[in-house]
């Protein structure tokens, strides 16, 4: 997979720079401290991204920062406050449907615009963390980023044309007989057979490189027969290619309870976009929650590294919330760009950290702060 290939490393790096809001400024920032003392050389740039920029210009992701993003060597994002679409849009603009405004999620947005199609999500249970599930899990998943149900192909008024198309299609379902446009919505799930193949692949050639033993398919294919259907097909062809490489398959609700019975008899898990987003959240908990959910968006040729929690409003300013989760994404996109004195630098100073257990943000049952964590980070390093 040329997402995952070998990088050489470079005197320095031009890295978007994508602090969001909420508590995104205040994790970025904890996160530059540990960059700047691992010796990672970058010109950070920074991008203007998030709720504050719809409700003043009708765009979460300006064009502006996608012209950053179009000669950054990569990016790293922090958070974003997001309402349901058709909230955020009629609480700001009554005139809505007149005016034409729809809110568009910037992280799918970014996913879609750069074809990062790999959504990486390693779970791992450091040792010492009183949040984890269990020691020694260590899970990863890979996320399909750029289709499934979060396509963006939407209708939250379904025109009279469509509506006349499933009348006639989809006979089974009644009740679009009697129905108004305005009286249902409709979501369209769309799995392609390349998307299927290259992130299923992705999965067995990150196995392959780190020496991995299963690949795991998530679906659910037995009710959702077409687009489940499709990649768990796309799935069986792609691990013929992997014989020293084991492969089963499982049901997405089903892989929820066996995850927790037995999270040790999984290794690599693939699935679609929106298991794949559920499915990650519970292996981050597992690992200590979602304060230690790293991510990276990955392409060909570009990557988008973040952490998995959301803006969490409340906490804004408060300089309270665990920066490890940002720390590692970081540590994730210093692999990718080939860095990996550095990375591992990272991730074994973060270790050190959890083990000794003396710096502990409070949902890790302590009361350090953001920055004093991403300090007691540093002073690892040494």
């Amino acid at each position: 997979m040329n997402s995952q290939k070998k990088r050489i490393p470079k005197p320095s790096y031009l890295i978007g720079w994508l602090p969001g809001d909420g508590i995104g400024p205040e994790v970025c920032n904890a996160t530059r401290v540990v960059l700047d003392a691992v010796g990672f050389k970058a010109e950070y740039i920074h991008g203007d991204i998030g709720w504050e920029f719809w409700k003043s210009e009708g765009n979460a992701l300006p064009e502006r920062t996608i012209d950053i993003l179009k000669y950054s060597d990569s990016a790293l994002f922090g958070a974003i406050t997001s309402k349901p679409a058709q909230v955020a849009e009629e609480e700001l603009f009554p005139d809505i449907k007149e005016r034409g405004f729809v809110y568009r999620s910037p992280i799918v947005h970014m996913r879609q615009l750069f074809d990062l199609y790999v959504c990486l999500r390693p779970c791992k249970s450091y040792i010492g963390n009183s949040a984890n599930y269990r020691e020694g899990i260590d899970l990863t998943v890979f996320r399909e980023n750029t289709e499934d149900l979060y396509a963006g192909v939407e209708f939250s008024y379904v025109p009279n044309e469509l509506a006349r198309v499933l009348t006639e299609l989809s006979k089974n379902f009644a009740p679009f007989k009697n129905l108004s446009g305005d009286e249902y919505a409709i979501s369209c799930k769309i799995n392609t057979k390349k998307g299927s193949e290259r992130i299923v692949r992705a999965a067995f050639e990150y196995a392959l490189a780190h020496n991995r033993k299963k690949v795991t398919v998530v679906h659910k294919a037995n009710v959702v027969r077409a687009t489940d259907g499709l990649f768990l097909d796309s799935a069986r062809v792609v691990a013929k290619e992997y014989q020293g490489i084991a492969f089963d398959e499982a049901n997405v609700d089903a892989i929820c309870m066996w995850l927790l019975k037995n999270p040790f008899n999984y290794d690599v898990l693939v699935a679609p976009n929106l298991y794949g987003d559920i499915i990650s959240d519970l292996c981050a908990q597992m690992v200590g929650g979602l304060g230690f959910g790293c991510s990276g968006n990955i392409g060909e040729n570009f990557a988008v590294f973040e952490p998995t929690h959301g803006s969490a409003p409340k906490y804004a300013g408060m300089n309270k919330v665990n920066p490890l989760a940002t720390i590692l994404a970081a540590k994730m996109m210093l692999e990718w760009l080939g860095e990996i004195e550095k990375a591992m630098a990272i991730e074994n100073a973060v270790a050190r950290v959890i083990r000794e257990g003396r710096v502990r943000t409070y949902d890790m049952g302590g009361t350090a702060t953001t920055i004093e964590m991403a300090s007691a980070v540093v002073e690892a390093f040494f």
